[in-house]
């Protein structure tokens, strides 16, 4: 945890001496910009004279000439983006103990000097400014240390038990061009130190204390400078193998995933240039979190998916009940799909699918009849290739028994003559277009949406479903499926995108003819990588790169946030992405909202496979104040007995709020949804004037359309979501409705609620309805003593 400086410096916290602090970093500011400046006209100057290159003609300056443009272009791009709000943080060290430095100009000393304290005081040695990207000017000396340099690893890592050379920690807020405001930690406070002969001031209450007391906005904000020690060792281990963490509430595991997909691309760019995904649970967490890594310097390269949309060409937008979730999310549905989708081929209308087949060979008409047809498919079916790429071994047992009835094999003794005859008989009968028509209908392509709305038809699902799942299940998977059109077009939930990934694995591609490949002018050259054209790179077409991630379905580093959601069916559909990939693993026991932790625990475990694992847990809350963290820690002692809460670090003296829908819950009497709307409505706007950001309405998933209708008129700082939305998400101040209603809205729920009751930063608000059965001071029998 942060010193507290008022405890242990003196008081330099008047606002002259924060505006003058303000000034001196917007002096440095001012100098970082003139300099960025200066390399934009640079990287310009490059393309321009990149351009003449061009005009000489030979294939070399050709080359040379796009070589030269692709990276000042990727230079230019790379300034632009990190233009704003790029400087966050800087520290204060003492002298170190050798007078080496890095690449990156700074000093090399981890630990101080001998000397470099006496009698109480030091001088300050050394002042680095820590921002997204390095800075040097132009003596080479820097301006700003990226991030991810070793030498800004103590801005996070230093703390008052281990400080290193750091004296001072701060925090730099900024927007665009102008420094906002400062806030320090003084790492070593029993000490006294100079900077310039000047005594070193300490502003604010500490950067940590700061940082989360900020209002927060839809997206994610800046959190670079709030990570503390415990997460940086998570950042920063080596990607060997499988990095497993594990945390409960605001212990900033996003965060962590986030930042280190920055980590791992900056320390080795060649070896995860084959991408980094990161796996979300909800497109809503997305949301909020795809603009950290951009903001990082790492786009591109880094993919941030929600489950629902891990497929290409499908997109997660309906909602499962519980019930038919804990069906699609089971290991079963492997056994059932690969059932449905032989099934699947029977399915074909007795118009388009011949019972017999008939050719003529030999001057003879040869048949296979319905029972020989059947027999054929069964025996090709029993292979065990994915059923698109079975067809071929289809086609090869009829034209056996097309062979076989011919008689023709009885009229060859010499096998040169036979095997010419059967050669001449094959290409015979599979040249005739009755015959292709045949196969196409006899044998159809099968698509992993069609054979998804084939099992809309409970009849034919419980033929198919027998001795996998019981009639109530069948019935219930069914009638989800309805949603979707003969094609498997419609709706779809996050559970059926694993369902189409593990039928595109049963299925396979058909077998297609091999088409040329789109002709690079550039392909003849050795040495640069993803060069295709000039027009291609500045945004003229599809680059190669962009044409890579389309068809990408295997990383070299896969992060999975809130692990302990994933079902095991999408344990199988994340696994497939990281077959030979080093993997990042975090999540929450407590905070499961499958039914099944070790059902799910055997789909993980296959998933990573036999890789080593390195274990983390963080411990401290820096999200919820303990307030709020000591209510919910009554729902985990029910939801998981025995597990312990992570430390809150921070108290801020407002205790949760307790509301009633309507005066007659308090007398027994149904609060029907207008009275639920009514207090929903007022609490929102009551919290609209206690805090600057935003307000979380968390209400039963069930309950999601309704609570929109109900808040639009208020604005964009509330948002109303449902209990299974609100995973990793946070806000100013938070609404939970009806904890009743969250808690039995599925066999997870006391785990889902607990989650609710951890979203807020600085004010929580439980409302109660008939169903929670509230005492006279509107507090739920879940959450009572």
């Amino acid at each position: 945890m942060a010193a507290h400086n008022a405890t242990h410096a003196p008081d330099h916290t008047s606002d002259s001496v924060r505006e003058r602090e303000i000034d001196a970093e917007q002096t440095h500011l001012d100098r970082v910009y003139r300099r960025l400046e200066e390399k934009i006209h640079e990287a310009e100057f490059l393309m321009d004279d990149a351009a003449k290159r061009g005009q000489v003609g030979t294939p070399g300056a050709f080359a040379e000439r796009d070589a030269q443009v692709f990276q000042a272009g990727v230079h230019l791009h790379r300034l632009n983006s990190e233009y704003e709000d790029f400087l966050f943080g800087r520290i204060d060290l003492l002298l170190g103990k050798d007078g080496k430095k890095g690449p990156d100009g700074a000093y090399t000393s981890v630990e101080p000097a001998e000397g470099a304290i006496e009698d109480g005081r030091a001088a300050i040695a050394e002042t680095l400014h820590i921002g997204r990207l390095g800075v040097l000017d132009a003596d080479y000396s820097p301006l700003v240390i990226d991030w991810r340099a070793p030498a800004a690893a103590p801005f996070y890592r230093a703390t008052p038990v281990a400080p290193g050379r750091v004296v001072r920690r701060r925090v730099i807020r900024s927007k665009g061009r102008k420094v906002l405001g400062v806030e320090d930690d003084l790492m070593r406070p029993e000490i006294t130190a100079t900077l310039d002969g000047q005594e070193l001031p300490a502003i604010g209450d500490g950067a940590l204390m700061a940082a989360l007391g900020r209002a927060r906005s839809h997206t994610m904000r800046d959190i670079v400078a709030s990570i503390q020690a415990e997460q940086d060792m998570v950042i920063r281990a080596p990607a060997a193998s499988v990095t497993e963490v594990e945390g409960g509430p605001g212990t900033g595991k996003t965060a962590v995933a986030l930042h280190r997909a920055a980590y791992l691309l900056y320390q080795d760019r060649r070896r995860y240039a084959g991408g980094i995904l990161i796996v979300s649970p909800t497109p809503l967490l997305v949301a909020y979190t795809e603009g950290v890594l951009p903001s990082l310097g790492e786009e591109g390269q880094v993919a941030i998916r929600a489950l629902g949309s891990l497929v290409d060409g499908a997109e997660a937008t309906a909602y499962d009940p519980p019930a038919v979730s804990r069906v699609k999310g089971s290991s079963r549905m492997q056994k059932l799909l690969r059932k449905a989708a032989r099934g699947a081929l029977e399915l074909a209308a007795p118009e388009s699918s011949p019972a017999r087949l008939r050719v003529v060979a030999f001057g003879g008409r040869i048949e296979l009849d319905a029972d020989e047809l059947r027999g054929i498919r069964h025996n090709a079916l029993g292979g065990t290739a994915p059923v698109n790429l079975l067809r071929p071994r289809a086609r090869r047992l009829i034209l056996d028994a097309l062979w076989s009835k011919s008689g023709a094999a009885r009229r060859y003794t010499d096998p040169e003559l036979a095997a010419e005859a059967r050669e001449g008989f094959d290409e015979d009968i599979t040249t005739e277009t009755d015959f292709q028509e045949f196969l196409d209908a006899w044998w159809p392509e099968l698509t992993p949406r069609g054979v998804l709305a084939a099992m809309a038809d409970e009849r034919r699902l419980g033929r198919w479903a027998r001795r996998v799942l019981n009639p109530r299940e069948v019935r219930q998977l069914a009638r989800s499926l309805r949603r979707l059109d003969e094609g498997g077009h419609g709706p779809l939930s996050v559970h059926d995108v694993a369902l189409l990934d593990e039928l595109q694995l049963i299925l396979g591609a058909p077998m297609r003819p091999a088409r040329p490949r789109e002709a690079d002018p550039l392909d003849h050259l050795t040495g640069l990588e993803e060069l295709s054209t000039h027009a291609d790179r500045m945004g003229g077409g599809r680059s190669r790169r962009e044409r890579l991630e389309e068809e990408r379905t295997d990383y070299a580093h896969v992060i999975v946030d809130e692990a302990q959601d994933l079902t095991p069916m999408q344990w199988r559909m994340v696994g497939r992405r990281g077959r030979h990939a080093t993997w990042t693993v975090v999540g929450d026991p407590a905070q499961s909202s499958w039914s099944d932790p070790d059902e799910a625990a055997v789909a993980r475990d296959e998933a990573l496979g036999t890789r080593p694992r390195r274990r983390f847990t963080l411990t401290v809350n820096y999200r919820n104040p303990a307030e709020i963290a000591e209510l919910a820690g009554k729902v985990l002692a029910l939801a998981m007995p025995g597990m312990q809460s992570p430390k809150a670090v921070r108290s801020t003296g407002l205790e949760p709020r307790f509301a009633l829908a309507a005066d007659g819950a308090r007398e027994g009497r149904p609060a029907d949804d207008a009275a639920l709307a009514e207090a929903t409505v007022a609490e929102a706007e009551r919290l609209l004037g206690e805090v600057d950001g935003t307000i979380g309405v968390v209400v039963a998933m069930n309950r999601r359309a309704q609570a929109r209708r109900w808040l639009a008129p208020l604005g964009e700082r509330v948002v109303a979501l449902g209990s299974l939305e609100a995973k990793g998400l946070e806000y100013d101040a938070t609404v939970v409705v009806s904890p009743a209603e969250i808690a039995d809205e599925s066999p997870a729920g006391l785990r889902v609620l607990y989650v609710a009751l951890t979203r807020a930063t600085q004010q929580l608000t439980v409302l109660s309805a008939e169903r929670d059965e509230p005492d006279a001071a509107g507090v739920p029998d879940l959450l009572r003593d």
